[in-house]
């Protein structure tokens, strides 16, 4: 972020009439979509502030994150919010930090994820309502290859082989279930108070199959076979048979395509000081590699 717009950022935090009194503002690192900042009030009280405007081109609308973040909240898997408005978003701000990928996949901590999965998965349904967004990893996909086609993209020449690779792992996900998941499980979005976990940053939830969940959290944390297994078997409560492993092979696949598309669009769109050429070519290997592999343990 340059000097002058976080600046700018930081009159729009001042101005928000949610505060009683002067505040403290600070950055807070880490996001790649939207600006984060830190407040502190006279009261001694702390609060994360979100500006984010709607990202049509990433399928990010604030009212659905805005509804999904205070579904979340109220079966106490995300922080409390306190204030939103149309770009802006106030909630608590939490003591710790944010796992890295290392740590998703200690055993401990990943069986502390797959049960706030599993209550997001089984709860946030009956705290939402009125108009809310689906994602279908496929679509998603799909739509990105278009807008890339239309920008002439630096990938664009690889676009037709990547949406026949595409169609292959819809068809062999085929009939899912649906629940409202969260779709964006990168390594930042897991946060530590010191006692328990959270997820946070829910641009991209909608609903999806529980799966996808599952498949987009191996995929953006580097497990290996055994922790596939280990990941499944806690979610479901026996091990995967073989369908289940084509299944989520299939959707860890798409959803690898999904982050490398991701970064390709950012390249045109994005504004935000992050290396999202790299990303890109960092995904398109990793989903490279992925094709190879069986879908099934080691």
């Amino acid at each position: 972020m340059s000097e002058v717009m976080g600046d700018r950022c930081m009159l729009e935090v001042e101005s928000l009439p949610f505060w009683t009194g002067k505040i403290k503002i600070w950055p807070l690192t880490g996001g790649i979509t939207n600006r984060n900042f830190g407040v502190q009030q006279a009261d001694g009280q702390r609060f994360a502030v979100r500006l984010g405007q709607d990202l049509p081109h990433h399928g990010v609308m604030r009212f659905n994150e805005q509804a999904a973040a205070r579904a979340a909240a109220k079966i106490g898997i995300s922080p409390k919010i306190f204030y939103t408005a149309p770009g802006v978003m106030i909630s608590r701000l939490l003591p710790g930090r944010t796992l890295t990928a290392h740590e998703i996949r200690n055993p401990d901590n990943l069986s502390r994820i797959v049960a706030l999965l599993k209550r997001c998965h089984a709860d946030i349904g009956a705290h939402l309502a009125g108009p809310l967004l689906a994602f279908w990893v496929f679509h998603v996909n799909r739509s990105y290859a278009a807008a890339l086609a239309s920008y002439r993209a630096r990938i664009a020449h690889e676009l037709p082989l990547l949406m026949e690779i595409n169609t292959e792992l819809e068809r062999r996900v085929g009939r899912v279930d649906i629940v409202f998941g969260h779709n964006d499980l990168l390594a930042a979005n897991v946060f530590d108070d010191g006692a328990r976990l959270w997820l946070l940053d829910w641009d991209y939830a909608g609903f999806n199959s529980p799966l996808f969940d599952l498949a987009n959290l191996s995929s953006n944390n580097g497990f290996s076979a055994y922790d596939d297994a280990t990941l499944l078997g806690s979610y479901f409560g026996e091990p995967a048979n073989e369908a289940l492993w084509r299944v989520f092979h299939a959707f860890k696949c798409a959803s690898l395509l999904r982050e490398a598309l991701w970064g390709a669009v950012s390249e045109h769109t994005s504004v935000l000081d992050f290396d999202y050429k790299n990303y890109t070519e960092e995904y398109l290997a990793r989903l490279e590699s992925a094709l190879t592999r069986e879908a099934s343990p080691a």
